[in-house]
């Protein structure tokens, strides 16, 4: 940070004397040697990804410095042998699962294999690729975990990163493809017994899903869905009541917002919003926060069919929300 500071003084103020600066030349040269040495880097350790007596400590390097390399997710996915080692490391867990046996060591070698999972599913040349080989599947036995214990938290919370990082960019195909699979109940059980963290990606990628026109379809096709969906959210609103979180609540309320967009929803969500979402409860919580009380206006607004001064007055909002 000093150095930063320092830097963008006038030259007058500098502590320093002026100094010729060096030529631009060998600057681009020294900054294209970083690059390639960071290139070789990679390189290695994704070679030695298909060794299994050198993988572990490949996948923990990789892993660490994924964000330091340039485009690492078409090198995974185009050198030989890279994917299928990473699946292999998924697959071979499978049997800890149930009974629950998975140790801290061995879910953190797999959770460092997600991340790079994660790399290949954010990045563009490589997430269509990643879905048509349907990659996601593989990771399903880990959302239909049950164990709380803190090496399957971390391996739920890993592939939930991975999913997230699919609906994070809004693009009707990955939706597509998500609904196609038991992507909604694996979320939905994570959100009913995971940690706060992994309710709150979970319920990201419910949000994201709804938010495209196929996904809110989707959901309000069939009463079973929508109420499967609705009675989640009701109990987690009930569970915040108690142990509170800004960031869980935003993501609810925005999900709610969106089925209200559905007409039958809509009419749905009349009878069975909860009554906590309705009144003074989550003042508090929302009190910082413009863009979450905004919604839930508007979200009352929609249920009561836009009598909104009479649901604001009966549910108490009116002070929180304003005029």
């Amino acid at each position: 940070m000093f150095s930063e500071l320092m830097a963008n003084l006038p030259q007058s103020l500098s502590l320093n004397p002026p100094f010729v600066g060096p030529n631009p030349s060998s600057a681009n040269a020294s900054s294209q040697g970083n690059k390639d040495r960071k290139m070789a880097t990679a390189e290695q350790l994704v070679f030695e990804l298909s060794d299994p007596t050198l993988r572990e400590n490949a996948l923990l390097d990789l892993s660490k410095k994924r964000e330091l390399f340039q485009d690492l997710a078409p090198m995974l996915w185009n050198s030989f042998g890279t994917i299928a080692a990473l699946l292999q490391e998924i697959v071979s867990i499978y049997p800890v699962l149930s009974p629950p046996t998975l140790t801290p060591g061995a879910s953190n070698r797999v959770c460092n294999a997600l991340a790079l999972l994660q790399c290949v599913a954010s990045h563009p040349d490589t997430r269509t690729l990643f879905l048509n080989a349907h990659i996601p599947l593989y990771l399903y036995p880990f959302l239909n975990t049950t164990s709380k214990t803190r090496p399957f938290e971390y391996l739920r919370l890993t592939s939930l990163g991975v999913i997230g990082a699919l609906v994070k960019v809004d693009d009707t195909e990955v939706i597509s493809f998500l609904l196609s699979t038991e992507i909604i109940p694996l979320c939905l059980r994570t959100m009913e017994m995971g940690s706060e963290l992994s309710k709150t990606v979970a319920t990201f990628i419910v949000q994201k899903i709804l938010l495209d026109d196929v996904g809110l379809r989707y959901i309000c096709a069939t009463a079973e869905r929508f109420f499967a969906v609705g009675r989640v959210l009701a109990t987690m609103v009930q569970s915040l009541a108690d142990q509170p979180s800004n960031r869980l609540l935003k993501h609810i309320i925005r999900c709610y917002l969106r089925l209200s967009d559905n007409a039958r929803a809509c009419e749905a969500l009349k009878n069975c919003l909860p009554d906590m979402l309705r009144d003074s409860t989550f003042n508090s919580c929302l009190r910082d926060d413009p863009t979450t009380r905004r919604w839930l206006q508007q979200l009352i607004h929609n249920v009561t069919g836009g009598n909104r001064v009479a649901a604001l007055q009966a549910g108490g909002l009116e002070h929180m929300l304003g005029n």
